[in-house]
């Protein structure tokens, strides 16, 4: 059962809010695919706009969409989730922990999965760029004379778009929902009447026109796969959200809005380009009657900003999974809103996809150029969630391995001849989104990697703390009143700052708590498995403190716990003891010299432990390490 979906109601507003806020948030994305997905499959000149092809694109897409989205996402990955929380993080969690007791196959998936997070944000880049210019090239087809515009208008919206994130989306958020909603029912109005018109277009619901398409010219059909793809980009987003909404919602709001509105939309299209082969050049807008064209970029716009929202906001998420997950360095999150958790806003991850993203409409210049760019990511990472969810079904749900074979075989086979499909674009842009993801890959595998030497390096040299405090205790150093809560990353062992007081202060506090805090791989962990406690007598305790990488770290309220327990924790007299590490690059068998170096960049730049941790800046006391790696 997901998270929500055991707590909304069967009947009634709730679920309907649910619902019409999934609209927003979950369905932006794929809801504005109309705009270019059509228009690019014949734009590259490959496809030409005749009756055949027109009906056998429109078949490849509405069998697409039922085979992506309605079976593999909404039926069977949506299954997949992790005490109720989608994306592939929870997904690399859920495979993870499936396989764990096969070390080395375990690690396999970890790098496939941190390939496919980072390539994650080859995409977070690209569908801001695509979606926002595609509408406000609208422009240019109501007033040709506002071409030059389009680049112009696109980087102010998006500057406008990045600019408002610190100050939280719940206010506007509310109007996601009502606005996508509209969006949908335009999507219905502009192709209704052109279907109506031309009901022979209908015929492409048979799949036998999709399959014919491939018999008659398999080597066009093959490249135009790649541009057929964009009908589903998004298709993550479904996964990703499902921990907002529950499953209910999202397929509730796909199965009775969204497909048909898509399906009416495209199938207008298509009917329009079979009696005006011309208005292949922007098929989404020709649909408009005139007067309607210069409203409907407006509208479009709104629906890509949206779009590109929940995209960002799932980069926010995702970027706080991994720092918790210790795949990325801590960095600055803030919380946007009070009522909601998943509010939030990390400003490096903010400002560095905006400079990407007016990169890419810089570089790119138009949405045709970066379709190009946009189908290497999503069907890359749409062919790592199939591969997880086999790991997940077989290993982690014990299902029989031909059905998990037979499942995930099909789904596989279909994402990679679409990713094949679109690797013909690498030299036109597809490039762009790899190296972003690449970058992040490397950043990823690094601290990952440097954490791992550094973790080795201090425990090779560290001292055993039940031995080392019945040393100490054997000619007692002077106590002082209060409690002394020492962070250590390890249990069992004695952290530098300890020794460090003891050497320098030559006191020890009354009472001692060795902190050890622990992220898991679940979601979230509550309050009741929040803390385990071991005494080490002479008023010490061995602490660990356990946090799903969807919690935020909170040291002294999960300390509170503590109260009644015989450990007295006054905040006045509590004082919390840190070990700052400076990482020294070293030759020698760790990683190579400049992975070193970056990571010791990384260490060194990664935000302070102690704000990742929530403890009083009035009350804590840092003392400083060389760990050489």
């Amino acid at each position: 059962m997901s998270s929500h979906d055991s707590r909304t109601p069967a009947t009634g507003g709730a679920l309907a809010t649910l619902t019409l806020a999934a609209l927003g948030v979950v369905y932006g994305d794929i809801g504005t695919s109309p705009l270019y997905a059509m228009k690019e499959v014949f734009h590259a000149g490959h496809v030409k706009a005749t009756p055949d092809n027109v009906l056998g694109v429109l078949s490849l897409i509405f069998w697409t969409m039922t085979i992506i989205v309605s079976l593999k996402y909404v039926l069977l990955i949506l299954r997949a989730d992790n005490n109720g929380e989608g994306g592939l993080i929870a997904m690399l969690a859920l495979a993870t922990t499936a396989v764990k007791d096969r070390p080395s196959l375990r690690r396999v998936l970890m790098v496939v999965g941190l390939f496919g997070t980072a390539i994650f944000y080859g995409d977070g880049v690209i569908t801001p760029a695509i979606s926002v210019l595609s509408a406000v090239e609208g422009l240019g087809v109501a007033e040709p004379s506002l071409n030059a515009w389009v680049i112009p208008i696109t980087l102010m919206v998006l500057t406008g778009l990045f600019s408002v994130q610190r100050f939280g989306t719940s206010g506007i958020g509310k109007f996601f929902g009502p606005i996508t909603f509209v969006w949908f029912l335009v999507l219905i109005a502009l192709g209704l009447p052109h279907v109506l018109d031309n009901p022979a277009v209908l015929v492409a619901l048979n799949p036998m026109y999709a399959i014919n398409f491939f018999i008659a010219n398999p080597l066009v059909a093959f490249i135009g796969l790649g541009a057929v793809v964009l009908c589903v980009t998004g298709g993550e987003a479904l996964y990703a959200d499902m921990g907002h909404f529950g499953r209910r919602p999202i397929r509730i709001a796909w199965y009775g809005m969204v497909m048909p509105a898509l399906v009416v939309n495209y199938f207008g299209q298509g009917a329009m380009l079979l009696d005006n082969p011309e208005a292949v050049v922007n098929p989404f807008f020709m649909m408009a009657p005139e007067w309607a064209q210069l409203p409907l970029v407006f509208l479009a716009t709104a629906a890509t900003v949206i779009a590109s929202q929940a995209l960002i906001t799932a980069a926010f998420s995702v970027t706080k999974q991994a720092i918790q997950l210790g795949i990325l360095p801590r960095m600055a999150v803030r919380h946007t809103s009070v009522k909601e958790a998943g509010q939030i806003y990390v400003p490096f991850v903010n400002w560095g996809l905006f400079v990407f993203i007016v990169l890419a409409v810089a570089l790119f210049k138009s949405s045709s150029n970066l379709a190009s760019a946009y189908g290497i990511a999503v069907t890359l990472d749409m062919t790592i969630t199939t591969v997880m969810t086999f790991f997940v079904i077989r290993y982690g749900w014990k299902y029989p391995l031909v059905l998990c074979l037979a499942a995930t075989g099909f789904f596989f086979i279909i994402d990679i001849t679409f990713f094949l499909s679109n690797l013909l674009k690498l030299i036109a842009g597809g490039w762009f989104p790899l190296v972003i993801g690449t970058g992040m890959f490397v950043l990823m595998l690094t601290w990952k990697q440097g954490r791992a030497l550094m973790r080795h390096r201090v425990r090779d040299e560290a001292i055993e703390l039940s031995g080392f405090l019945d040393a100490v205790f054997v000619s007692p150093p002077v106590r002082v009143s209060g409690t002394a809560v020492f962070l250590v990353a390890d249990e069992g062992l004695t952290p530098n700052a300890l020794m460090h007081n003891l050497k320098h202060n030559k006191v020890l506090h009354e009472h001692n708590l060795f902190v050890t805090v622990k992220h898991h791989e679940v979601p979230w962990i509550g309050f009741d498995k929040r803390l385990t406690m071991k005494s080490l007598g002479h008023d010490c305790w061995q602490v660990t403190l356990n946090f799903g990488f969807k919690n935020d770290p909170d040291v002294p309220e999960a300390l509170k716990l503590l109260e009644g327990r015989g450990v007295p924790m006054d905040d006045m007299d509590t004082s919390y003891f840190l070990s700052r590490d400076t990482v020294i690059p070293t030759f020698g068998d760790g990683m190579a010299m400049w992975r070193e170096r970056l990571f010791a960049s990384m260490h060194r730049n990664a935000a302070d432990m102690a704000d990742f941790l929530n403890l009083p800046a009035n009350r804590i006391v840092e003392l400083g390490a060389k760990v050489e790696i």
